[in-house]
């Protein structure tokens, strides 16, 4: 799994942001613990790997650790900034992924439930493999894991999300960005007095970040479009 980058000090294509002497709100001397967003973040990308490689072996662990996480939607709030690419397409549509209690909108990546269906398909006909899956399928995830929240957007290519988030002091706040695999999207998550927290500019739309935050305060996720098509992605918190 792709780590952000902790406490960075620059950023290179993501914007700018004004920083004063207030130290970071981070508590760097905390031990956190990785929690939900952290498995659906591996989750996306064992998913993705297996699909690269057409390995139905990766993609089942990728579903079993998807359906192991309880993810709930949830509204956040964002300003989007930029101007687009003209004459985007993106390179395939976003799958939908329905919500139990709720309607969902369009989500960039496909459930267990899809993730197990991909799997059957590379699998072919390789028995060992197909009953693997049908295991899978028959199990109740134990001690399934709750607490992820996940909004989804669709950002044009050139275009900015600018989110705001609170976490509250010296729990583990964890932060992914799971895009749709159709362009690369870079994350810069900096506290309430614009400090840098986090800052990821790999080539990647899958990014992972936590820490501990000293105080309760509202963090800045700026999302960034920087591919040539447009990408449907969740922010997901937890």
């Amino acid at each position: 799994m792709r780590l952000a980058i902790f406490l960075a000090t620059t950023a290179l294509c993501l914007p700018a942001m004004a920083q004063d002497t207030t130290p970071p709100n981070v508590n760097t001397a905390a031990t956190g613990t990785k929690g939900s967003v952290a498995q659906m973040a591996l989750a996306y990308d064992l998913y993705a790997l297996g699909l690269a490689r057409k390995d139905a072996l990766t993609v089942l662990t990728a579903a079993k650790l998807a359906a192991g996480v309880e993810v709930k939607p949830v509204e956040q709030k964002k300003t989007t900034t930029g101007t687009g690419i003209a004459d985007q397409q993106d390179a395939a549509p976003a799958p939908e992924v329905p919500a139990p209690e709720a309607p969902a909108p369009e989500a960039p990546a496909p459930d267990a439930a899809t993730m197990m269906a991909t799997a059957r398909m590379l699998a072919g006909e390789d028995e060992l493999l197909a009953g693997l899956i049908d295991d899978a399928e028959l199990e109740t995830p134990r001690d399934r894991l709750s607490g992820a929240t996940a909004t989804h957007s669709r950002l044009a290519a050139g275009q900015t999300d600018t989110w705001e988030v609170p976490f509250y002091a010296d729990g583990t706040a964890e932060i992914a960005v799971l895009g749709d695999g159709d362009a690369n999207l870079d994350m810069l998550v900096t506290d309430e007095n614009g400090n840098t927290i986090c800052y990821d500019v790999s080539w990647s739309d899958t990014i992972y970040c936590d820490f501990i935050p000293a105080r309760n305060g509202y963090f800045t996720v700026t999302v960034q479009n920087n591919g040539q098509r447009p990408n449907s992605y969740s922010l997901m918190t937890n």
